[in-house]
């Protein structure tokens, strides 16, 4: 984009769903790894932490009630953070 080109402004609405969607979609994939294969979870999200053993602080024994209220938790969270993006993408043009 050449300077001076206007671009256009975000649909604040569709950025926060679309955030709120992947983050509840990445949540789901993240609790069905955990319930099927724990031990492999656990080491490939302590290669995100550099190597930190997450183990000692996390719980592999996930409830329905607890993913449940995750989910709704991540889903609330990315909306919010999705809104409060494209508001502020779109008060800098």
């Amino acid at each position: 984009m050449k300077g001076g080109e206007k671009m256009d402004k975000l649909n604040t609405k569709n950025v926060a769903n679309s955030l709120a969607i992947v983050s509840g979609i990445v949540f789901i994939v993240c609790v069905v790894l955990i319930i099927v294969i724990p031990e492999a979870t656990m080491s490939l999200f302590g290669y995100l932490f550099h190597g930190l053993d997450i183990s000692k602080i996390t719980n592999p024994n996930v409830s329905i009630v607890s993913g449940i209220i995750g989910l709704v938790e991540i889903v609330v969270l990315a909306w919010i953070v999705g809104w409060l993006f494209a508001t502020i993408y779109n008060k800098m043009k």
